[in-house]
């Protein structure tokens, strides 16, 4: 009995030293699978294959896009100005009209009638006017023999005077009758085209009634809105592209006309307005367009695949191959591209870049590259 207890007892220590001999190899094998190629490499191992392309230059223009709609170059609402009946409408709807063109006439003949009426009231001033100057006059003659005394002379002083403020009232009114008969003539105050009429002739229409609308639409302007964030690149003169769904196959082309000298406190936009010229009057006021802003561009720009960045807190870097060697290096990022980005600094054109195995190397480590396949594997 006690020499098969003694053999028990050394086949249990022998499978426990066994099993512990197995569970050592496995956390040892464990171990080197965990450590970082990178330390390998530092220890002596394998140069880390890393995909690397050279930093190239290309052209980068920074753009801000917005919505908004358009309005015309200059409109206005045309109304009447005086109370009348229409007697002529001198317009076509639709139709182009130069500045200064009569678009419609109101009935002038009561309104010659107190023109004339006061012309006839001048005329009868005037005559009243020079007879007190031709009395004052003879009494000024005979002053010197005294037949005419100082207090008849005031007196015909006093009747000139108000002879020729009757004439100066006399003259203001036949100017007065003469501007409103100009006003029975509504003209068009600037080159433009007439919109849909709203009257007919012989309708009585009242100072306000509106008769039709008049715009120039030679030229389209279009006010948007861009984040603060650009106010410091803005000024006259960007250009500006713009897109409608009426023309999807059109791109219109215009240029900054005025940015706003206030910014919006709650949406912390500042608006802009831009200029389009429209001369075959495709654009019309009340579209709505998506308009590009070109803020910047650059001719020569370092361009590098975004995955090549390697960003840490608020600083962004990059590993760039220097004698089959990784080199960690801090750069300054511009424009984002689609799958790639802007170095505005740290990089120079022809720069080899680590695209693929950044996470695998370190600063100094030594690596094998290869070139970056252009499409990914």
């Amino acid at each position: 009995m006690r020499l098969i207890t003694q053999a028990a007892i050394i086949v249990v220590l022998a499978g426990l030293g066994g099993g512990a001999w197995y569970l050592w190899q496995q956390r040892v094998e464990n171990s080197a699978a965990a450590t970082p190629a990178g330390a390998q490499g530092r220890a002596g191992g394998q140069p880390v294959a890393v995909d690397v392309v050279a930093a190239r230059t290309d052209v980068v223009a920074e753009k801000a896009e917005s919505v908004g709609t358009a309005r015309a170059n200059e409109s206005v609402v045309i109304t009447a100005k005086q109370t009348g009946n229409i007697l002529v409408i001198n317009f076509d709807e639709g139709q182009r009209v130069r500045a200064g063109h009569m678009l419609i006439g109101l009935e002038t003949r009561e309104r010659q009638a107190d023109i004339d009426q006061a012309k006839s009231d001048l005329d009868q001033s005037r005559a009243v006017r020079d007879d007190a100057k031709s009395r004052l006059d003879r009494a000024r003659q005979l002053r010197g023999s005294g037949n005419v005394t100082e207090a008849r002379l005031d007196e015909l002083e006093a009747a000139l005077r108000g002879g020729e403020a009757r004439v100066r009232s006399a003259e203001a009114r036949v100017r007065s009758l003469d501007a409103r008969l100009d006003d029975v003539r509504l003209t068009a105050p600037f080159d433009g085209r007439v919109g849909i009429r709203q009257v007919s002739p012989g309708a009585l229409v009242q100072p306000g009634t509106p008769i039709t609308t008049l715009d120039d639409i030679s030229r389209i302007k279009f006010d948007f809105s861009v984040p603060e964030t650009v106010l410091g690149q803005l000024r006259p003169g960007l250009g500006v592209v713009a897109r409608s769904a009426a023309f999807p196959d059109r791109v219109f082309e215009g240029i900054v006309s005025i940015v706003d000298t206030r910014v919006d406190p709650i949406t912390r936009a500042v608006r802009v307005n831009a200029l389009f010229e429209n001369p075959d009057e495709a654009l019309r006021p009340g579209m709505f367009l998506n308009v590009e802003l070109a803020l910047s561009r650059r001719e020569n720009a370092v361009i590098v695949p975004e995955e090549a960045i390697v960003p840490e807190g608020l600083k962004q870097f990059v590993f760039i191959v220097v004698d089959n060697r990784a080199r960690r290096r801090e750069v300054r990022i511009g424009a984002r591209l689609p799958g790639e980005v802007e170095i505005r600094d740290g990089l120079k054109a022809g720069d080899l870049v680590v695209v693929r195995g950044v996470q695998r190397v370190r600063d100094g480590l030594p690596v094998n590259p290869r070139p970056f396949p252009k499409t990914g594997s």
